[in-house]
Formats: structure tokens, sequence, C-alpha cells
């Protein structure tokens, strides 16, 4: 069977970012909730597991009618790829496609990796197949067409339509099992665990379990499409979890995965192979934590699919990462083993003091949604590395690969971009036990702020998702955009980084030289009306914050400040010891600036306090590897949409009681 990567090759990024909004949107808050009542009773399902299975699919979202990264369709996620990969629009020449195929990215310092043949090959479309070539799994629209008798188009567009048909999906699970309808959700769990087109036992049960997680605890949203959504919490459904041997699944090789208990998780080892004239790939082996301590944790989208991400990362010639992560339900595979450095940031000092996470998606596809199964399975993952490693749980330790700054002024506009400002961090955190809605520690004239728009409300217009210069799809954001002075209709902050020219910033998906994210905190420079002033990136930069929809909140932090003397420091993208701390047989690596000023009166929040370090591993032979560590300290600090460093001798901190 062809894989799934390259059967859904030609659904390129941006593809649902102009797909069809659902005809039928009943403006009746509360119609959803009827039509999930509606189809449990025809279909015999309890309402309880009807409800939670849809959350977990889509947080009863209906997305518009558009299709996620993998072709599913409406609340319950019923998949239909070759629809969807039929009616992808291919980008015009020059489109922006998000950060493309990880080609280029740098491995170790000094040592540009190439853009390999299968990075190149993920990205050649391949002809549209024929339906049955496609997994179950990515095809389950289809059978509850014929299970409903409802038309496949009125189950992609209509969500009565679409509930109905997972109910009729539901309800055949439990007969294929041999079990009666019943009124109980514990009798369900077999039902709802082949209901996650998993292939094998421990994602099914994984799913099942996180289904009845929400089903226990209960729920209550307003959906994207303005439903009013509620699941009534059962505190008493504790499911038979005997009931999954009879899906007969497979049992995955779990092999050397360091994953929780909470996720399914199986080996599929990146090689660490030597090749060509002194050169190997595709990670290098260390000893974390003994040797260095690991403090950051990077989420990346793959730009591309799960088999092509499995196909990318077992290649030598490529580049490497942690664990890659399946949308369709949550499943994860490791690659690189946590105590090894894998080659995944574009930074070497990030690479080897962080731990690697690739999610399939597309950064520059808004409507290409990413599963509830997968944000959750994440989220646990992330969980269980941040109590493993000691990490905080904040947005200066865990960040996107957007947050992570060029390593050398000439390596800036090279950073890539994922996962861009559809990824939801405000949800992201509320999973990983940090919500923002928390963020909130002090008054209105604070200090320091938190970003925190509400994403399903804030959407700010991005361009060039499908074409140069076209706006995107309308959607939600976290992500704050920032100007030279308290207007709208002021220019942007600039960023010499990414334009030396003194260019301004664009409203490009992947330019991130005016946004502030989620979750980033910084200090305040002035408010105006409606409008905040934070320091960023060594000037001003404004944003619209008004109280009835706030986009930041008042909060306490850490500051620094150049020291009393000093007109401005030099920022760095990594904290390297300095030169007499490297022993005679081990490089001298360059304390090269980043080409930003940070000037006396500013401040930035603070991250950490770290000593400089620097990991040596020029060779495969792992004998002449070593930490360089010295005395020089550096803090780390939100410098601009990316963390930074400026030398601990010379700032002063300020701390923030307001």
């Amino acid at each position: 069977m062809a894989s799934a990567a390259l059967l859904l090759s030609t659904l390129t990024p941006g593809a649902a970012a102009t797909a069809p909004r659902g005809p039928d949107a009943d403006p009746a808050a509360g119609a959803l909730q009827r039509d999930f009542a509606h189809a449990a009773r025809q279909y015999g399902v309890p309402q309880g597991v009807l409800l939670g299975v849809a959350y977990l699919q889509s947080r009863w979202d209906g997305h518009g009618g558009a299709a996620s990264v993998v072709g599913g369709y409406g609340p319950m996620h019923l998949t239909d790829a070759a629809t969807a990969l039929a009616r992808a629009p291919k980008p015009a020449p020059g489109a922006s496609v998000g950060h493309g195929a990880h080609d280029g990215r740098a491995g170790r310092d000094g040592v540009a990796r190439p853009a390999s043949p299968a990075g190149s090959a993920a990205r050649t479309p391949a002809p549209l197949p024929d339906p049955d070539a496609l997994p179950a799994r990515l095809r389950t629209l289809e059978r509850a067409a014929a299970l409903s008798g409802l038309a496949p188009k009125r189950l992609r567009t209509s969500a009565r339509a679409n509930v109905l048909g997972g109910a009729a999906l539901l309800a055949d699970a439990q007969r294929r099992l041999g079990r009666a309808p019943s009124p109980d959700p514990a009798d369900w769990y077999g039902a709802v665990a082949g209901f996650s087109g998993a292939d094998d036992a421990a994602t099914a049960s994984a799913y099942a379990d996180d289904v009845f997680q929400v089903i226990r605890t209960g729920h209550s949203r307003r959906t994207d499409a303005g439903q009013r959504v509620t699941l009534a919490p059962d505190a008493d459904a504790a499911p038979d979890r005997a009931q999954l041997a009879g899906l007969g699944l497979r049992t995955a090789d779990s092999g050397r995965t360091e994953c929780p208990h909470t996720v399914s998780c199986e080996w599929v080892p990146a090689p660490y192979e030597e090749f060509g004239e002194g050169d190997y790939g595709n990670h290098d082996k260390a000893d974390r934590p003994v040797s260095q301590s690991v403090r950051y944790i990077v989420v990346h989208d793959v730009e591309g699919y799960w088999d092509s991400a499995l196909r990318m990362v077992q290649d030598p010639a490529y580049v490497s990462w942690q664990y890659t992560l399946r949308s369709s339900d949550g499943h994860v595979a490791q690659h690189v083993p946590l105590k090894d450095v894998a080659w995944h940031a574009g930074n070497w000092y990030v690479n080897a003091k962080s731990v690697g996470l690739e999610h399939e998606g597309f950064l520059a596809a808004p409507d290409a949604w990413y599963t509830e199964a997968m944000y959750r399975s994440s989220a646990r993952l992330v969980r269980h590395l941040a109590k493993r490693y000691g990490i905080p749980l904040d947005r200066q330790h865990v960040i996107g690969h957007d947050n992570v700054p060029g390593s050398t002024a000439a390596s800036v506009r090279g950073m890539h971009t994922d996962p861009g400002p559809y990824w939801d961090w405000a949800h992201y955190f509320t999973l990983l036990g940090r919500p923002f809605e928390d963020a909130a520690t002090a008054g209105a004239a604070s200090a320091v702020v938190t970003v925190r728009p509400d994403y399903a409300r804030h959407r700010p217009t991005y361009t060039g998702c499908v074409r140069p210069g076209e706006p995107c799809a309308a959607h939600g954001s976290g992500a704050v955009r920032l100007h030279t002075a308290p207007s709208a209709d002021s220019p942007l902050v600039k960023d010499v980084g990414l334009r030396p020219d003194g260019s301004e910033s664009t409203t490009n998906v992947n330019d991130i030289g005016a946004r502030a994210s989620t979750g980033q905190q910084y200090a305040v420079a002035e408010r105006r009306g409606e409008w905040t002033a934070i320091w960023y990136l060594g000037v001003k930069a404004w944003f619209h914050n008004p109280a009835e929809q706030p986009t930041a909140v008042g909060a306490r932090g850490t500051l620094i400040t150049p020291r009393e003397g000093l007109t401005e420091v030099p920022v760095y993208g990594r904290a390297y010891p300095e030169a007499g701390a490297y022993p005679a047989d081990v490089p001298v690596q360059s304390l090269s600036p980043l080409p930003y000023r940070l000037l006396a009166g500013q401040r930035y929040v603070v991250g950490e306090r770290t000593p400089g370090e620097y990991l040596y591993a020029p060779t495969f032979d792992t004998s002449v590897h070593r930490v360089v560590r010295g005395q020089e300290e550096y803090y780390q600090i939100q410098f601009g949409h990316r963390i930074a460093f400026v030398k601990a001798a010379d700032v002063t901190l300020v701390r923030s009681y307001d």
C-alpha cells in the first residue's frame, strides 16, 4: 500500500485555507446540542459517549466545513481524504508554504545539513490515488454514508448529518463487537476505541481513555459556529477495558520509547550512521542530563504528514527530532533517545538543551485543523518531559520553533516560523495544567503583561497562505500584531535581523517580525487609552488592548535593564562560554551578537539565569565529544517574538511587584 504521506501530498499547505464554509449553520445557539440528542436516540448511543467522542475529535467545532490535516470533516471528524485531495487548490509559484520540509536546517555548528532526497520527495505531489488505496482511518465518512444512508456531501457540510454519521459508526462498532446497545457509557469502551481508527491497541486504548475522561469530568463551550454545547459530568463512568481485546489490534513496538503510560508510543529509530567524507547523521550521541541539562521543549509542525515525517527522520543524511505526533489519533513515534541530541531547532545551543516534538500539520493552513486528540497527547508528553527534567511550564521554556533565535546575525533570516499564529497556545497550556486564564497576577498599571487574546474571537488578517499577498481565511489566532504607534494605521514594527535593509514587517503568515504570541511576557513601556506599548527588539511596540476584549493582562515578573553607565548591551542567540573556558583541543566558539540593540532604560522579562555552555561534538567518534562550561553567566529574556540572551554582567535585575 502506498504511504499515507504520498497519498496526501497533493493537499498542500494553505489548501484548507480556502475550503468552503458550511452552508447550513443554524443560528439557534442550541441546535447542535439537539442534533447530538437526536443522533443518540436514533442509533441507541448514549449521548455522553457521542458528545465525548466528538469533543476529542473536534471540541465540537465544525471548522466551517473545511477538512482537517488528514481530510476529516465536521464535529465527528469523519475522514474523506480522497475528496479533500481532489479539492485541494495548488499554490501559485512563489506562494508561501510554511517553513518548508526542514531542508537545510543546521545540524552541528558550522555544518549545514543538505537538502536530502527524503525531504525533496516529501514535497513532490503525487497523483490522486484510488480511494481504495487510502487506509481505513482516512475513509470513515465513506462508511458513515453507507451506514446512515446520508449523502457524502451532506456528511461533509451539515453538522447535523455529520453527527448522525458519527453515531452510526459508533453503533456499528458496538455491533461488530457482538454487544447490544446499552444506555450505560461504560459498555461502549470497545466501540469508542474502535472509532479512533488506530491499528494498534495502545493508541486505541489511549484514545478511549481520553474520551471517558471527558465523559467523567464533563465540559461546556461555545463552538466556532456560535453553538453552545454541554456535556454533563458522569463521574461514575467506569469503562470495561477488557473490551479492547475484541478489536484484534496489533501491539506496537514500544522498544526503547520514553513516553508516559498515558500516551501510545512506538519506537521508530533515527539512524546514527557515518557516511560520506567524515560526515554522519542524523543526531549526536550524548549523556543528558548528566552531560548537560535539558531546559527546552520545542513545538514544531511537520509541514507535512505522518508518513513523510517518519521517512525523513529515518534518512541518515537528513535531520532529526525526538518525537512525531499523528493528527488523527494523537499516536506518538519516538526517534532519538532523550539522552542524545537531535538536530531540529536550527540553533546548536538550543538543540543541545532541548527535546523536539513534530506535529502533523501545516502552519499556513488555518483550517487544516489539529485534532483534540493530538493536542492532548502532546500535552501529556510535554508534562512528562517537564517533570522529568524540571523544565518550567512557561513560554520561555515550552517554545515554538518560531521562538528559537538565530545563533548568529547571519542565521536570523533563515530561522523557521512554525507552528505559526494558528497554533492554540492557550488551549495547549490549559491541557498542560497551566492555563493562561490564571495569568492576570497584577493590576491595570502593571509593569509586565502576559499576551492572552481570546483565540476564537481574535482574528487578525494574515496573507500568503495560498498565494503571495492574498488574505488567508479568517481564523482565530493567538498572536498579536505590533505597531510603531498606538494606531492600527501605523506601520508595523521593523525587525532588522529579518530585514537588514530596514523595510517594514508584513502581515505574511510566516513573518514573525512584529508579532507577540499567547503566553509570552513583556515589560510595559507606555499606555495610551486602549493601546499598550511593550519593549520589543529594542523599540516600543504598540498593540490594541481594549478593556472589553483584552489581548494582554497584567502580570508580575523579573526584568533586566542595562546596568548603570551602559547605553546599550549586546543581545545573543546562544549562551556560550567565554574564550578562557575552552580547553586547548576544543575550538573557541565566537560570541557573535545578534543585529539588535538593548538600550538603556529598556526592560525585558527574564526566563532564567544560566552559565555559558557549549557541546563540542564534531565527529562520529564520541570519544572527542565534551561539554565546555564557563564562568560567564547569561539571562535568557523575551526580546522579540523569539527568546534571546544577555550577559548577566551587562544588566541589572528589576523586580515587578505591582
